[in-house]
């Protein structure tokens, strides 16, 4: 199977899909410009590792004393602030130059029980067209955090408008029986992969069952307001026809959606994130 989005909602995918998955392969956004991430990418050129480290550690052997330290975060001196997962990805790609063999070498440490592979080969920029409050014209913002804090957005795209993804994501598509979107910020995590060309033309043509994980609750301000119809309507503005909605039934209201829905329990006991236990009981059922 593959899974595509970035962040905590597409790890929680990845904890989830191995449970039940053969192959696995995570085809993760590289749009992040804040934090860690943002001052490795300036500094060295390199896409946004951070999302890339969440999801090796979903997948990392949970016994592995590299795992803890992968999520290990500097407090601090020169270093504040660094994810020692991160340093490590940037300092493997500087090593090897070939930043898809980091991830590589940084998965067999780890343990991973998948592959980890960047939307796109070199950093990107995601851009947002945001309405006005009034709904009077529209502005254009530019960056990942500066969308993630906005409201009322219409359209993501990336600069440049077409990047190169690895071949290793186009195949991962091609050969998937199952292809799981989300959960995640709909706008700058999920909809920051499907807005590379390429990966939404293979999106289009792969033979495995597109399921889209609805996010639990809104995300203020980038989602406020959304039902699961919303979401499903966002995915389809940005060329993304998915086959089935899996959705909590106590989380977001459904609207109206002429895609299959299948409600089940997901969440977890407080209700802040899916449960991988159930998610995975639920995906599993959802192959073909």
């Amino acid at each position: 199977m593959a899974a595509l989005g970035g962040g905590h909602g597409l790890a929680a995918t990845l904890s989830a899909a191995r449970r039940y998955a053969g192959e696995l392969a995570a085809i993760v956004s590289v749009a992040d410009d804040g934090g860690s991430s943002g001052r490795l990418r300036a500094a060295f050129g390199i896409p946004a590792p951070g999302d890339l480290r969440r999801c090796l550690v979903a997948l990392a052997d949970p016994e592995s004393p590299w795992t803890r330290a992968f999520e290990h975060r500097f407090d601090g001196g020169d270093l504040d602030g660094h994810a020692f997962g991160n340093l490590v990805i940037a300092g493997l790609a500087e090593a090897t130059g070939d930043f898809e063999l980091a991830l590589a070498e940084a998965g067999r440490v780890l343990g991973a029980a998948g592959r980890v592979i960047p939307a796109t080969r070199a950093p990107v920029t995601l851009k947002a067209e945001v309405r006005a409050a009034d709904g009077n014209g529209a502005a254009s913002i530019e960056g990942q955090v500066n969308v993630q804090e906005s409201g009322g957005i219409a359209r993501v795209w990336l600069v440049p408008s077409d990047p190169a993804p690895p071949t290793a994501a186009l195949d991962a598509l091609a050969e998937a029986d199952q292809v799981v979107i989300g959960p995640g910020s709909l706008f700058t995590s999920v909809l920051a992969v499907v807005a590379v060309p390429a990966i939404r033309e293979a999106l289009a043509a792969t033979p495995g069952r597109k399921v889209y994980v609805c996010n639990l609750r809104p995300q203020h301000p980038e989602t406020a307001g959304y039902d699961v119809a919303a979401h499903v309507d966002a995915l389809r503005a940005h060329g993304l026809e998915v086959d089935v909605v899996l959705c909590d039934p106590h989380a977001l209201p459904r609207g109206a959606t002429d895609r299959p829905c299948v409600e089940r329990p997901l969440a977890n006991a407080d209700g802040s994130a899916h449960d991988p236990a159930q998610l995975a009981a639920a995906l599993s059922d959802l192959v073909v």
